[in-house]
């Protein structure tokens, strides 16, 4: 697993192997799973992207899905994960089935698939996550970081608790009067993980919905306890890293990613988006990417994808293209400023220069859409732009200044 990646790098195995065993690098492959393509993610390798895919209780069809998930991998996802709330058995053995990229999952949410929120039994959660583990899922998104103490510190909210599973887990204790249990069992958590060699993504389920509750007090408080957390899953021997907001202005994004690293010890830092303005519906993929661009360039290492049907809808097809898309657009952004991938874009520029069309589309991210934009050029201006004609700054400075 290790030479895959890092040959997949560029890098030595040995880089590989002190990023993974000093808890700075995740690599995402089950032992359970049949033939793992293995993914890494953390410190000095490429930033990774993660696109959300998966069924809901409104529109339950696990094939529309599994096709999301195969367009997903296509346009660049390196993982994807399945949030399946309708039918996830069916869906997530499908999609693990049709990918061979790593695929994550939120067990939790197949706790409440035959059960009512009242009628869920501390059982129930582990019994979901082993069920995960046992179909061979490369990671596990685990909410063990929301306890009552930052609960508490919610109520003051804009948008409160946005997190599903943070909102599953918090209305439990609720209800219960206990702790949560993903907290007080974390032992058994990290022995079921480590015996498939899964990752464990710790959930940011106080994470904020919107950008006025961004680094609060509640969010602030499971970013410490997950610090924690992470330490006993190194002891434990189990990959983890850390998922991190969600909403936050542009100047907040920096502090956020230093924070995560200072509270979590380094551990590789998984983000949504983050997304940067809340007035943005129909063009959230964009809102993300500007935050995920900036958060990758100071150090997060893995960007979930945000769909422009985000907060409004199920997302279709053409979402997930255009969400996986701009998703990787952002990393990439983010390597340059790490120095990784520059070439790719120093060939780019060469190939404009020229003039040269074909070799654009050789180095472009979308190799689909340009083409499209190629095609509305008249016959007679094919080895032109039509955006300047004769007046090509590129031509000018070639006949009169080079």
């Amino acid at each position: 697993m290790l030479k895959t990646v890092a040959r997949k790098e560029g890098l030595p195995v040995s880089a590989i192997k002190n990023g993974v065993s000093g808890g700075t690098i995740v690599v995402l492959a089950s032992s359970r799973r049949k033939n793992p393509v293995p993914v890494g993610v953390g410190k000095g390798l490429r930033t990774k992207i993660n696109v959300n895919v998966g069924t809901s209780s409104d529109i339950a069809r696990p094939a529309d899905e599994i096709r999301k998930a195969r367009i997903a991998v296509k346009y660049g996802a390196d993982a994807v994960m399945d949030l399946s709330t309708c039918t996830p058995d069916k869906t997530r053995k499908k999609i693990i089935a049709a990918v061979k990229a790593p695929v994550g999952t939120v067990p939790i949410y197949e706790a409440l698939v035959n059960k009512a929120l009242h009628d869920l039994t501390e059982d129930d959660f582990f019994n979901a996550i082993q069920a995960h583990l046992n179909d061979g899922v490369d990671f596990v998104t685990i909410h063990a970081g929301v306890t009552r103490k930052g609960v508490a510190k919610t109520k003051k909210r804009t948008t409160g608790i946005v997190s599903r599973g943070g909102a599953i887990l918090s209305a439990w204790m609720a209800q219960n009067g206990k702790e949560n249990p993903l907290y007080t069992n974390f032992d058994y958590v990290l022995e079921m993980l480590k015996e498939c060699n899964a990752t464990i993504s710790l959930g940011d389920g106080l994470r904020p919905g919107s950008i006025a509750d961004a680094t609060d007090a509640a969010q602030l408080t499971e970013l410490r306890a997950l610090g924690t957390l992470v330490l006993r899953a190194r002891k434990a021997g189990v990959q983890a890293m850390v998922e991190g907001p969600g909403h936050i202005p542009v100047n907040q994004i920096i502090k956020n990613v230093e924070l995560e690293k200072r509270y979590c010890h380094n551990a590789p830092f998984y983000v949504l988006g983050p997304l940067v303005t809340d007035v943005a519906p129909g063009y959230d993929h964009i809102t993300a990417a500007i935050g995920g661009a900036i958060a990758g360039a100071y150090g997060a290492d893995f960007l979930c994808d945000v769909t422009p049907s985000e907060h409004l809808c199920l997302p279709d097809d053409d979402d997930i293209k255009e969400a996986t898309i701009t998703a990787k657009i952002a990393a990439h952004a983010a390597d340059i400023c790490k120095g990784i991938g520059v070439e790719q874009d120093r060939k780019m520029s060469e190939a404009r220069h020229a003039l040269d069309w074909d070799r654009q589309l050789r180095y472009a991210l979308d190799k689909e859409k340009p083409k499209k934009y190629l095609k509305r050029r008249p016959a007679t201006k094919k080895k032109k732009c039509t955006m300047c004609g004769e007046l090509c700054a590129m031509r000018l400075f070639d006949d009169y200044v080079a």
